[in-house]
């Protein structure tokens, strides 16, 4: 998201170091983490127990707050029975997909899985899946604040699970990079104090996506 590249600007900038951005598929962004393509992952990941065992987090420096949005009058208001019989979209390999599978692909929506959360907001908007499950914060800068989103909104509560969604989104790292992390840490306490981090979450949210 573009918090999450603002963010990532302004670690850099507090560690003092030239920061490359690497544009990753999601399904294979933790194995290219771990092939040494890049050190690490700024895009929103949500802390769970699983991944924990394959990579190394940071403190999280956002909440994971995950909705799902349909179309305004669609009759969908988050539950599995107006989602029955639907089809619903979410990013291959993301705790969403993880979530809408369990919830209500039992309930008997059909779940269409996408390389990218943008590919999902298309088919969306071209009618052709009735809702998708993604991070609250993407959603409101990738579609419901652009002109294609204004017939869409969230429907539902906010998604919880904790076994599944986490505790937050952090970096994540490899396991062996704990100098690294430590540092990281210390830059998100900076940011947090100096007004860096309020500086990015106030251009794209009217609320505090930290949290608490």
């Amino acid at each position: 998201t573009g918090f999450d590249v603002d963010f990532a600007s302004a670690i850099c900038a507090e560690i003092k170091k030239k920061c490359v951005f690497v544009e990753q598929a999601w399904a294979g962004i933790i194995p290219a983490l771990s092939a040494k393509k890049f050190d690490v992952i700024i895009s929103s990941m949500s802390i769970t127990e699983a991944r924990k065992k394959v990579v190394l987090f940071t403190d999280k420096y956002s909440s994971a707050i995950n909705r799902m949005v349909a179309k305004q009058g669609s009759g969908i208001d988050g539950s599995p029975a107006t989602l029955a019989g639907k089809k619903i979209g979410t990013q291959k390999g993301s705790s969403q997909e993880t979530y809408a599978k369990k919830v209500y692909g039992e309930a008997g929506a059909t779940v269409v899985v996408y390389g990218s959360t943008q590919d999902a907001y298309l088919d969306l908007v071209a009618g052709r899946v009735d809702a998708v499950i993604a991070s609250a914060l993407e959603v409101k800068t990738a579609l419901l604040s652009k002109p294609e989103g204004k017939p869409f909104q969230y429907v539902g509560d906010v998604l919880h699970d904790p076994a599944i969604f986490g505790v937050g989104a952090g970096m994540a790292l490899r396991m062996e990079d704990t100098a690294l992390r430590d540092e990281l840490n210390a830059a998100l306490k900076a940011i947090r104090a100096n007004g860096a981090y309020k500086k990015a979450n106030d251009k794209y949210f009217d609320f505090d996506t930290y949290g608490k």
